[in-house]
C-alpha cells in the first residue's frame, strides 16, 4: 500500500486497529505518530502498566472498554483538523478517570535545515 495515496485520517483509523489489543490492557499512556510528508511512519504506545499506591504495586487488569477506544479514535481523526505541517509527530494521551476516558492531543512540527536551505524560493529572502 503506497500511504502517500491514504488520506491520514485513514491511516490514523489502521494504527488505532493494530493498537487496540494493547490499548485494552491499559488505562493510561500515549499513542505517538510520527508523521513525515503527510504519511504515518513509526507509532506506539507509551505506557507504565504498573501503577502504585503507597507501598502496594498493581498491574493494570483491564484497561479501555471498544467503545472507548472508539471515541478516542474519533477525537485523534478529529483532531487533524488542527494540524498544519507535513513533518511532526502527534502525542494522544489518555487516561481513565473515575470510569470517564480523558485525552489530551499535542502536536509537534519539525523542520530540516538541509530541506530549507536547498529550496531556491528560501534562498532569496
Amino acid at each position: 500500500m503506497i500511504l502517500e495515496n491514504v488520506p491520514l485520517a485513514r491511516q490514523l483509523d489502521i494504527v488505532f486497529r493494530e493498537i487496540k489489543g494493547e490499548l485494552a490492557q491499559l488505562t493510561s499512556g500515549t499513542v505517538f505518530v510520527q508523521i513525515r510528508n503527510n504519511a504515518v511512519g513509526k507509532f506506539g504506545v507509551r505506557a507504565f502498566p504498573i501503577e502504585s499506591r503507597g507501598d502496594e504495586l498493581m498491574r493494570m487488569d483491564s484497561g479501555l472498554s471498544e467503545r472507548d477506544v472508539q471515541s478516542f479514535r474519533q477525537t485523534a481523526v478529529e483532531s487533524l483538523k488542527m494540524k498544519r505541517w507535513s513533518h511532526g509527530e502527534i502525542l494522544f494521551e489518555f487516561a481513565m478517570k473515575k470510569n470517564l476516558l480523558c485525552t489530551s492531543v499535542s502536536f509537534e512540527s519539525n523542520y530540516n535545515m538541509a530541506s530549507v536551505l536547498a529550496d531556491p524560493e528560501h534562498r532569496r529572502r
